[in-house]
Parts: structure tokens; C-alpha cells; sequence
């Protein structure tokens, strides 16, 4: 199964970081936290990529050329510098024919079980399937019924309630719901394939933390100083 990595955002909230690389390429440890995110992908036997860029996005091609990683191929995509998240996606859509394909973002770590995360997909045979998480505040709601989501609203939580953590799973008729650059997959993509109960939640109870801001990378960093939870590879 192939993943798609969205990684051509602008990383505002990194201020002067940000003015010299693009976020995905901001390192947690010694590895860009791209990197941690596709050798998660990999040790659970994922090995084609399609990397979704923009901002800066020659930085991350430049890392690529010079890296080395076995039985991986990795497909570097521009997709414009201020394309929104749904029109990154669309711009696949000739690129992948498989019936299902992964989708996350390169600014989030988790440790959820990607065999489980398809398997799940693929029993219910919804066109989508969100990994829900449970973090701290300020993220996009999510209003769970046995595992369908009945409510999708981005940036906006209350409680102790479920967030959209990435890690989505795919069948390609989400292309059919993609109209053009403008399209922001977490609005009304969402919105509507919750409505025709299209949209299913896998929910994660473990580790999983994005990086949105420098106490996030901080937290990361200190993570990996440990035993990072998702580091499965040697």
C-alpha cells in the first residue's frame, strides 16, 4: 500500500526556523522528523511514498538525492507552495491507482498499529478512515458513535474528546470529493463523507504528538532522548 505525505505547509507558528526549511525537514534528534515518520511507515513494511511538496520544497528534494534507504522509493511531488491540504492530495490522483492508500501529515509521531489501522478500514469498507487520538487541546473534534464519526469540526475541541491524529486510510474515490487547489481536505471533503457515513474512526490510545510549535519539538526531543515510543527500526 502507498503513502502520501503532506509536507508543503508554511510551519508559521516555527517563526525564524522555518524562513531557512520547510517544517518536515525540522530535525528530532539526529533525522528530519520526515524521516522518523517514513522509517515508522517502513518498519511496518511500507515502502513506496509520495511526498506531497511546497514551501521550500527544493530542501527536501536536495535531502532525498544524498540519502540512502534500502528497498524504499520515494516520489518527490510538487504540489505548489500555497496549495491547501485537499488540493496537495488531489494531485496524486493520477499516481495512485491502488483501491486504498495512506495519508498523513509530516509534523506528527504516533505509535499506532498501521496492520490494525487497515485492517479496520478494510472491514468496514468506508471510502475513509481517520486515526483518532486523544491530546492536548486546540485540535480539530471529533464526534465518535461506534466508531463512525457522526460530527468532523476542525480546530475546535471540547472536553476530553477525540481529535483527528492523522494517519488516515484511503479508497480512491476520496479523489471524487477533492474539486481543486483551494479544497482543505479537514472541511468539507470531511464534512460531507461524514454525512453520507463514509468516514470511520480508528481510535488510538497510545503515544502520538504533532509539531506544531518549539515546546512540541522540545517535548520530542526529549522523547527521543528515552525510548521513543515510535521508533520500531534498529
Amino acid at each position: 500500500m502507498k503513502v502520501v505525505i503532506l509536507a508543503g505547509g508554511l510551519g508559521t507558528r516555527f517563526g525564524k526556523m522555518t524562513s531557512t526549511k520547510p517544517k518536515p525537514m525540522i530535525k528530532i534528534g539526529e533525522y528530519p522528523i520526515l524521516l522518523h515518520i517514513i522509517k515508522y511507515f517502513k518498519s511496518y513494511g511500507f515502502n513506496e511514498f509520495f511526498i506531497a511538496l511546497g514551501y521550500k520544497g527544493e530542501i527536501i528534494r536536495k535531502y532525498f538525492k544524498n540519502l540512502k534507504l534500502d528497498d524504499v522509493k520515494i516520489h518527490l511531488v510538487d504540489t505548489g507552495v500555497k496549495t491547501m491540504t485537499g488540493g496537495r492530495l488531489k494531485k496524486f490522483e493520477n499516481l495512485i491507482s491502488d483501491d486504498n492508500f495512506m495519508l498523513t501529515y509530516g509534523d506528527g509521531l504516533c505509535n499506532v498499529n498501521l496492520k490494525k489501522l487497515i485492517k479496520f478500514h478494510k472491514k468496514h469498507n468506508k471510502i475513509s478512515t481517520v486515526t483518532a487520538v486523544h491530546p492536548p487541546g486546540r485540535f480539530g473534534n471529533l464526534d465518535i458513535k461506534n466508531s463512525k464519526v457522526i460530527s468532523f469540526n476542525e480546530k475546535h475541541q471540547l472536553g476530553e474528546s477525540w481529535i483527528n491524529g492523522g494517519y488516515f486510510v484511503f479508497k480512491k474515490e476520496i479523489f471524487k470529493h477533492l474539486k481543486s487547489s483551494n479544497t482543505v481536505l479537514e472541511l468539507e471533503p470531511m464534512k460531507k463523507l461524514t454525512k453520507k457515513k463514509q468516514l470511520m474512526a480508528y481510535k488510538h490510545n497510545d503515544f502520538w504528538q504533532c509539531m506544531d510549535n518549539l515546546r512540541e519539538k522540545k517535548f520530542l526531543e526529549e522523547e527521543w532522548k528515552k525510548k521513543p515510543k515510535w521508533k520500531k527500526w534498529k
